[in-house]
């Protein structure tokens, strides 16, 4: 078996292991706000359905919302030819349907893909980018975001991205029923000591599910970056095209600008609130993408 498609199978298995964890810390948080509430099977009924709910969102329309939440616009091939060719002719090498093409009208390059399959996806790309690279590089970066929907990367981070905002929404939402909510329906000493304690649970899990929930979100995008790359480099046969682009986009990316957006970070082909930065080991453990000087190495190793 060609090892680019082992670990895809790989990814894959450990994609769908990361999103039963989601479930179960989503139906944690509905156990104890259900006790909170007074029924515990009402707080995991209300868990499960909203997280149904989300996942079918999340599934059938999860592109509309990336795009809207980037401030892409979609283009035609008049009024980007130079782009819209280059996905065109990229499509039809790999014998994939063409993603709709997007563009996020901001000098800071960067780009990324979104979308549930190769034939409901899209690929957006900064004008930045057009501006800075060229035809070599652009070819590499799309091939990068091509790879993501053949890969099915795409669903996967999208889906991951509604779920991890989801479960720091209804932590939120914890955190205020505590601070407003009063000490519950307990009466007297034994009820009040009760309610503190279920209160304490509550609080660690509205703590700790924000921070788990972005873990998990890590995990799946990281890993990833790695097999786009080589998936990549194999599809042009010009591994030095992404590895040039990587480090133009990299050593570009400013800060506070228009698409720096934590919702959206792990979806781009550098994490604009890096930058530059993402080569510090400090911030490894909490970033979106690997370094990006290892994966020019990688590229340039190929």
């Amino acid at each position: 078996m060609d090892p680019i498609y082992g670990r895809i199978s790989a990814n894959k298995r450990k994609t769908f292991f990361l999103f039963f964890l989601y479930a179960l810390l989503f139906g944690f948080i509905g156990y104890f706000i259900g006790i909170y509430l007074g029924d515990p099977v009402v707080g995991i009924i209300l868990a499960g359905v909203i997280f149904i709910i989300l996942f079918l969102i999340s599934y059938f329309s999860g592109q509309e919302v990336v795009t809207k939440m980037a401030g892409a616009r979609e283009v035609r091939k008049k009024d980007e030819p130079y782009l819209y060719n280059t996905v065109e002719a990229l499509s039809i090498a790999a014998g994939r349907p063409m993603p709709r093409v997007f563009i996020i009208e901001t000098e800071v390059p960067n780009a990324f893909a979104a979308g549930r399959n190769p034939d409901n996806a899209v690929i957006a790309v900064t004008r930045g980018l057009l501006n800075r690279l060229d035809r070599q590089e652009l070819e590499g970066v799309i091939a990068h975001e091509m790879a993501h929907i053949n890969n099915y990367d795409v669903l996967l981070a999208t889906v991951a991205i509604v779920l991890a905002g989801t479960i720091v929404f209804v932590s939120v939402i914890a955190r205020r029923m505590m601070l407003f909510g009063g000490m519950g329906r307990g009466s007297g000493r034994r009820g009040g000591q009760g309610q503190l304690i279920m209160i304490l649970i509550l609080l660690i899990v509205a703590i700790l599910a924000p921070i788990f929930a972005q873990l998990l979100k890590f995990a799946i995008s990281r890993q990833r970056e790695y097999l786009a790359d080589a998936t990549a480099a194999n599809f042009t046969g010009y591994p030095e095209g992404l590895a040039s682009a990587l480090e133009k986009i990299t050593n570009q990316q400013v800060k506070d600008s228009p698409i720096e957006n934590k919702a959206l970070e792990g979806l781009y082909i550098v994490n604009p609130s890096l930058g530059a930065r993402s080569g510090n080991r400090a911030g490894v453990l909490f970033a979106t993408h690997p370094p990006a000087v290892e994966r020019i190495k990688r590229l340039r190793a190929m």
